[in-house]
């Protein structure tokens, strides 16, 4: 009897502690398995055009500050018309990038209505990267689909390039939506850097050649198109250690990043 009694108590305690063990094996899985806090997406959104937008808002007193300078010697008959007005027009683009994406950061601060939320994850990856223009819109994707580049690595390196603007001119020369220099232009017999259509050819085939010339590295490709494959090759394949280089890799990425999934 005594031992049966004894026996019959440390039965209950093996069951009990067993349930315990239960318990607590059943709840480090749950502990475990709780998801992680979601990113701030919009936030790393506003934090990356803010830093475009300082860039762009350097440059533009750059230009200022030459530009002034060129009006001096203007007035004194150092430089030609032909010059000064050339830094006027190059003024002119800089201050319409720091507008444009000032329109990005305000669009990027409005709440999202909810009939935004799309169902049709086309329709949603589309109204993610649209230039705003159904025109450009629509070559983007030719391009991309004829060349095999991604249409949002296209729009990615557009934005940074031009801000969507066609009539854009940079300072050393480079034109267009793509801001194809005129060698380039030549080289993939863009006649009219201006024109919309041409652009979007010459720069997507651009893209593609880096892209094949540096194996699919993104990172090199995009260097290669601000720099010149050249000087991708000239430092061993590795971005150039050029500031305004690092900076257009950097942020142009930093928005490829956050890429449709469609």
């Amino acid at each position: 009897m005594v031992l049966g009694h004894i026996f019959a108590r440390f039965s209950k305690a093996v069951i009990l502690s067993g349930f315990v063990a239960i318990g607590l094996v059943a709840a480090v899985p749950a502990n475990a398995q709780e998801p992680a806090p979601a990113k701030d997406v919009k936030a790393e959104l506003k934090s990356s055009l803010t830093e475009l937008s300082s860039i762009y808002q350097k440059e533009v007193e750059r230009l200022e500050k030459r530009q002034e300078q060129s009006k001096s010697l203007y007035n004194d008959g150092l430089i030609s018309r032909v010059e000064f007005e050339k830094g006027e027009t190059a003024l002119a683009d800089a201050r319409a990038k720091v507008e444009q994406v000032a329109k990005e950061i305000a669009a990027a601060n409005q709440p999202v209505p909810e009939l935004s939320i799309l169902t049709d994850s086309a329709a949603s990856s589309a109204a993610v990267w649209s230039t705003g223009n159904a025109r450009i819109d629509s070559l983007i994707r030719q391009n991309g689909k004829q060349y095999g580049v991604d249409p949002f690595l296209i729009y990615c390196t557009m934005s940074q390039e031009s801000g969507f603007s066609a009539g854009a001119t940079s300072p050393k020369g480079a034109m267009g939506l793509m801001q194809l220099m005129p060698g380039t232009a030549a080289r993939y017999g863009v006649t009219n850097p201006y024109d919309v259509a041409q652009s979007i050819m010459g720069g997507t085939r651009y893209l593609k050649d880096l892209l094949k010339m540096f194996n699919g590295r993104v990172d090199l490709a995009l260097a290669g198109y601000n720099a010149g494959e050249g000087a991708v090759m000239k430092f061993g394949n590795s971005i150039p250690p050029y500031q305004e280089t690092r900076n257009y890799v950097k942020l142009i990425l930093k928005r490829y990043s956050r890429k449709p999934t469609s």
